[in-house]
């Protein structure tokens, strides 16, 4: 299983994710405090937001493992952002170590990335093909489970009518989850799905924590304030009484303040446009 962190408040510099914290997402990348196999070492990627320049986002990827890649370290350092996906993988068994299977994906201006795996995907691989259009089929670069949720999720995303980005993303989430339970056998799963997804459009966000068949599902936190700060190298949250400036979701915290909070098993994380952050039971 892959490690992922996806940020948004006033703009910080990626390394303030990346490199910076005590378990940033690249000391993840080799020693995951939260799973059993501590590597995610196959490759790695940032996407971030830019408005001012562009409402698409700016996507860097490698298949080097994140602790060795000295352009991440170099951009990190410079680039600033108020939205920044990260994410360092963990091959599944059966599919390439290669850019296109790097997370995040993008389309326009939504950013993508997965931490989990879809049961038997093998065999449901064509099956899911099928039920995506043309014009989310010709998003596919990569042989990945994730990629093909995301083309999904462009699907039912692209089907929301009227409702404005947050509730059109949490429904787009919500079926995409449903879909997915439906193909792969639902609660009479041996072994289930495992579907921690982030999704954003550069202002608003959807992050679940789902499993499927009753199985445990996978760790995930938030931390929330008004300021996540990097100093005389500490990192730390500053803490507001009113509602916050700086959301953090993230597969595991990234340092050791209270702050961090898990998300309930199979809930949606939302995030407004305003940044208020919400729950919502996934049923």
């Amino acid at each position: 299983m892959c490690r992922f962190v996806l940020y948004m408040g006033p703009e910080i510099t990626l390394d303030v994710l990346t490199t910076r914290p005590s378990n940033s997402i690249i000391h993840q990348s080799y020693h995951s405090r939260l799973r059993t196999e501590p590597l995610n070492g196959d490759g790695f990627g940032i996407a971030w937001y830019v408005p001012d320049v562009s409402p698409e986002p700016a996507k860097f990827r490698s298949i080097q493992p994140a602790w060795n890649n000295l352009n991440l370290l170099q951009l990190a350092r410079v680039c600033r952002s108020s939205t920044v996906l990260a994410h360092v993988r963990a091959a599944t068994r059966g599919t390439d170590v290669s850019e296109a299977n790097c997370h995040p994906f993008t389309a326009g201006r939504l950013a993508f990335m997965h931490n989990g795996s879809v049961v038997d995907f093998p065999k449901l691989r064509r099956r899911i093909f099928e039920r995506l259009s043309d014009e989310s089929c010709s998003l596919v670069q990569g042989n990945t489970d994730s990629e093909l949720l995301f083309a999904l999720f462009c699907d039912h995303f692209t089907r929301q009518q009227g409702d404005d980005g947050t509730e059109a993303m949490a429904h787009a989430m919500i079926a995409t989850i449903g879909e997915v339970a439906r193909l792969t056998g639902g609660a009479d799963e041996v072994c289930g799905s495992f579907l921690n997804m982030a999704v954003t459009d550069g202002a608003c966000a959807i992050v679940s924590r789902y499993a499927t068949g009753g199985s445990e599902n996978l760790s995930l936190y938030t931390c929330a304030g008004a300021r996540f700060v990097c100093e005389n190298g500490v990192c730390s949250m500053i803490r507001c009484n009113g509602r916050p400036s700086s959301i953090i979701v993230a597969s595991e915290p990234l340092n050791d303040e209270p702050e961090w909070k898990p998300v309930p098993p199979n809930h949606l994380v939302v995030v407004d446009s305003d940044h208020s952050l919400g729950l919502r039971a996934v049923c």
